[in-house]
């Protein structure tokens, strides 16, 4: 099993969330949340949002918005 790097990590949390990763990449996934305690807050971090937002609609973002926030998570720096 090849292991995961933060990078890779951050941008796979939602399909985690979602239950949309295959089996393969969310058990390295869930290896990566044992061994990296920064990803593991994160992740904690994301679902805490998730509760207190609720969900959004998935068109409610303009896609130039969209662009800059995935943007801003594929250039996050740890």
């Amino acid at each position: 099993m090849t292991g995961m790097k933060c990078k890779e990590f951050v941008e796979l949390v939602t399909a985690f969330l979602d239950g949309a990763l295959d089996p393969a990449t969310e058990a390295r996934f869930v290896e990566h949340i044992a061994a990296c305690e920064g990803c593991d807050h994160y992740l904690d971090q994301i679902r805490q949002t998730v509760q207190e937002l609720g969900e959004l609609p998935p068109d409610s973002l303009s896609p130039e918005a969209q662009d800059r926030l995935l943007t801003a998570f594929r250039t996050w720096q740890r």
